[in-house]
């Protein structure tokens, strides 16, 4: 399993390095770093003289990847590129366009967004799974039918409404939590009550039918018959069979979804006025500040690799017969 584990990190190096490069290329493509210094700048009419020296400043003044002005390997390692790359690599991602650290930013507005998606995760995962498996038991009965219709509804309505329906309702016309904002500590909870309830009731259709395949699918084969040919009731089958076999692609479905716990959720943190990280990144994306918007894509990409070897351990350990070669 050791073998596994370091090969995978190795080929997580060549993943992360051409999503940088796809980031930085696309970036690059839409926006010239003279448009990055207008945008930075904030004049209508900044001299040449101002852009070239926000350039200098920032480090935008040098080739994108190739430097014919250098010699030997300095061709390729005094770009842009590299200049901006390769301490991302060690975790090191320096100051924004604008100034401020990035490390310092990202381990302050880390607890916010987690503060948020971790109560959503875990309750929505607890209610999607029981809700599923009532379902399941209650198979092609008025209950089954019923709750594939509200599933479909939910699904069907944006997030957008669960949070605007959510704040108007909720936060102003019962008065029951405050409509935005944030504090740190005990207080936070007053503030994250109102998103997580939308955070969980957004995803709860999807989930729930989801989950409910799954067991179905599981209902139908051979060991369930088996089970149910010894005697044992249809909770019993349900709850000691078919959840235990659901547990693989149950995983890979939650697992993956780990990095998004950590870089926060875009939407709500924007409307509820949470400082975590969705609110980080969407505030660099408009106003162009290229170094957080590629650290933050960074982050995501190496998050989604290690939370699929994190998928990959955790089949071992709901299933035996799963060998990691």
């Amino acid at each position: 399993m050791i073998a596994y584990l370091i090969r995978r990190l190795l080929w997580a190096l060549p993943t992360l390095l051409g999503v940088n490069l796809l980031v930085f290329a696309l970036f690059f493509i839409v926006s010239s770093p003279d448009d990055m210094a207008r945008a930075q700048l904030g004049a209508k009419r900044v001299t040449q003289e101002a852009i070239e020296r926000w350039k200098a400043d920032h480090g935008y003044n040098k080739p994108l990847f190739y430097n014919h002005d250098a010699e030997g390997s300095a061709r390729f390692t005094d770009t842009i590129f590299v200049q901006k790359s390769a301490r991302m690599f060690l975790l090191d991602f320096g100051k924004s366009d604008l100034g401020r650290d990035i490390n310092h930013e990202l381990s302050a507005r880390m607890w916010p967004s987690l503060a948020l998606a971790l109560p959503v995760f875990l309750i929505g995962l607890f209610v999607a799974v029981v809700a599923a498996m009532v379902l399941a038991f209650f198979r092609a009965t008025w209950l089954d039918y019923s709750g594939v219709i509200a599933c479909v509804l939910l699904m069907s309505i944006s997030s957008l409404f669960y949070i605007i329906a959510g704040q108007f309702i909720v936060a102003r016309a019962w008065s029951l939590v405050p409509i935005s904002g944030y504090q740190s500590g005990m207080d936070a909870m007053r503030f994250l009550a109102l998103p997580v309830l939308v955070g969980v009731v957004a995803g709860l259709g999807s989930n729930v039918r989801w989950y409910r395949s799954i067991f179905l699918e599981e209902i139908g084969k051979d060991y369930v018959r088996t089970a149910r040919a010894k005697g044992l009731s249809e909770g019993a089958v349900l709850f000691r069979h078919v959840l235990k076999n659901a547990m693989i692609p149950i995983l890979t479905g939650t697992v993956v979804v780990i990095p998004s716990l950590f870089l926060g959720s875009l939407i709500s943190e924007d409307f509820f006025g949470i400082p975590g990280l969705g609110s980080f990144t969407i505030e660099a994306i408009m106003m162009q500040d290229f170094a957080i918007v590629r650290a933050m894509v960074f982050i995501g990409a190496l998050l989604y690799i290690l939370g699929l070897i994190l998928t990959d351990l955790s089949y071992t350990l709901v299933d035996p017969r799963v060998r990691l070669q």
